[in-house]
């Protein structure tokens, strides 16, 4: 749960970053957030938990 979190405020100050820079719109980012927050309610939230968590897992075994 913590990692899940995190991972939501490192996107979240990413896409703040983005706005900020000017390197997406106003209007890019709330189809962004939008889609992210639909795609959070399909069958397809389980699958992109379980990669994520493979991955860091990867990532935490290879610096290890």
């Amino acid at each position: 749960m913590l990692l899940t979190v995190s991972l939501v405020v490192v996107f979240g100050l990413l896409l703040g970053l983005l706005l900020k820079t000017k390197t997406i719109g106003v209007g890019s980012a709330a189809v962004a957030v939008l889609f992210g927050f639909l795609l959070a309610s399909t069958g397809m939230a389980g699958p992109i938990n379980n990669l994520l968590h493979a991955v860091l897992d990867a990532i935490g075994k290879v610096r290890a």
